[in-house]
């Protein structure tokens, strides 16, 4: 029961995950990552055959995975998880024992919902600590991506240091479960 004068929370609504399956989901996320509000994915002028060939590695890779985020049973967000040790960190970081790596991409719409983009990643956080082995994940978002870093924030990353990555500057992020757990009030969804 709602006491007078508060609102009841909105729910965004149910969210799942499913690997992604090249043969399946390559025209669906070549336009994803194709549009221009993901241009720091770097793919917008792939074609729909460097879609599949990304994701057909990515699949065939033993450190590197790809996931569809489901929104209520539709394909609604990417999620990408490596080993930073052995891709896109190898090098460049100190590695910790439980360490994850992760990307993700909502995918574009004509219909926002305001909070959903927070909800994906809280989904996404919840996801990757939903594995006991997992201690910290860690990001590399463009030092130019201020919507991604303040997401990461509100989800209880904190920013280590600036990075060079080849393809770009990087602020190297992590967030520990503790941190994720203080920074969303232990609300996984």
């Amino acid at each position: 029961m709602t006491r007078p004068g508060k609102q009841q929370p909105r729910t965004i609504g149910t969210f799942t995950v499913r690997p992604l399956d090249p043969a399946v989901d390559a025209e669906l996320v070549h336009g994803w990552v194709t549009h221009p509000k993901a241009a720091f994915w770097l793919m917008g002028d792939a074609s729909l055959a460097d879609v599949e060939r990304e994701y057909l590695s990515i699949a065939a890779h033993q450190h590197h995975e790809a996931f569809i985020g489901l929104h209520d049973g539709e394909p609604a967000f990417l999620i990408e998880r490596y080993d930073p040790t052995e891709v896109e960190l190898k090098g460049l970081y100190e590695a910790e024992p439980g360490d994850v790596g992760m990307h993700f991409l909502v995918a574009p719409t004509d219909t926002p919902v305001h909070g959903f983009t927070r909800a994906v990643i809280t989904a996404v956080m919840a996801f990757l600590f939903a594995d006991p082995s997992v201690r910290r994940v860690v990001v590399e978002p463009d030092v130019t991506n201020s919507a991604v870093q303040a997401l990461n924030k509100a989800v209880g990353f904190e920013v280590l240091r600036e990075i060079a990555k080849p393809e770009k500057d990087a602020l190297l992020s992590a967030c520990t479960r503790e941190q994720f757990e203080a920074a969303t009030g232990g609300n996984d969804r």
